[in-house]
């Protein structure tokens, strides 16, 4: 069944007032939160890189404060393992059984600081979970919990001592986004409550688990025409063709834009996604897939410009309401 109009303008109520808790957390910064809860309501994963102190890790807390259900955090460190995320079977010798304990993993919302510095045998440990929403310890699946997301956080500018994540992790992520800097009228709201800094601690839950899910499940039935699917089916072809880039958009990122798109424009009120919607996802979703030839990118070349150059020569088609 197709969203309704009445469906899409409680969709946006609901959202709205997500955005406006989260905001009390993280000042000045709605573009990202926005971004932040499609992916949520998308069913992905995001990936936030910025510098140290911008507000990653109070966003990931300020999420999982709306929503009430459990939440995890897994600081990631060199000598991390898999199963220290996982989990592991575990022998109980009163019993002569084995029991499965679960490791942080299994939370509906799952904060992974600095992903970058675990080793790339721990980092490849969220594949599966991450795909599937589920993780196989020695040959049994264990379901992970729904709503299930990784916000996972990486900081660009220290690079000693860190493993870039492989393309196959990247393109598990639906998007990347970055916080930046509160505007100065922020920054000094925020260091007049510099006193109890985490702001995430005074939100309550706006949501249960099981709303979230339904949702979720609601905004997926977002109307989109054929002719929607094909511009986005030919921006993706376009980012493979582009001469700069050695990877394009990947069939998982093409599906990935389209569902962010059914979230954004229910999150507008519409229970129609317009063009407009998949170029305002472009970058988000895309550029962190994106591959770009190491002799254009020494020439300039960037995965925002293979996205440019792709929303300038793929037309846009007219889609009426």
């Amino acid at each position: 069944m197709a969203l309704s109009s009445q469906d899409a303008q409680r969709f946006a109520e609901t959202f709205a007032g997500l955005v406006g808790g989260i905001s009390q957390a993280l000042l000045d910064k709605e573009p990202v939160i926005r971004l932040a809860l499609t992916t949520m309501f998308a069913g992905g994963h995001l990936l936030l890189e910025d510098a140290p102190g911008t507000g990653k890790t109070a966003l990931a807390r300020a999420i999982a404060a709306t929503i009430a259900g459990t939440h995890s955090r897994i600081q990631f460190t060199p000598d991390m393992l898999p199963a220290d995320i996982t989990g592991v079977n575990v022998y109980d010798q009163k019993n002569n059984e084995w029991h499965f304990r679960s490791g942080p993993i299994f939370a509906s919302i799952v904060l992974a600081d600095e992903i970058n510095r675990a080793s790339p045998k721990t980092q490849s440990a969220l594949l599966e979970v991450m795909e599937e929403a589920q993780v196989t310890v020695d040959g049994v699946s264990h379901a992970a919990p729904r709503p299930f997301m990784v916000i996972a956080t990486q900081n660009p500018v220290e690079q000693a001592g860190t493993y870039p994540l492989p393309e196959a992790q990247l393109d598990r992520f639906l998007m990347k986004a970055s916080v930046g800097y509160p505007s100065r009228a922020a920054m000094a709201e925020i260091l007049d409550g510099s006193a109890a800094p985490d702001r995430s601690k005074r939100l309550k839950p706006l949501l249960e688990s099981g709303q979230v899910v339904r949702l979720s499940e609601l905004a997926a039935q977002t109307h989109t025409e054929r002719a929607v699917l094909d511009y986005v089916a030919a921006l993706a072809e376009a980012t493979r063709d582009d001469d700069s880039a050695t990877l394009g958009v990947s069939t998982r990122g093409a599906i990935g834009m389209v569902r962010c798109a059914r979230v954004w424009a229910a999150a507008q009120g519409r229970h129609f996604v317009l063009p407009d919607d998949i170029k305002a996802l472009a970058a988000p979703v895309w550029a962190h897939r994106i591959v770009v030839d190491p002799d254009a990118a020494f020439s300039g070349a960037t995965a925002q410009g293979v996205i440019a150059r792709a929303l300038s020569s793929v037309p846009a088609p007219a889609v009426s309401a």
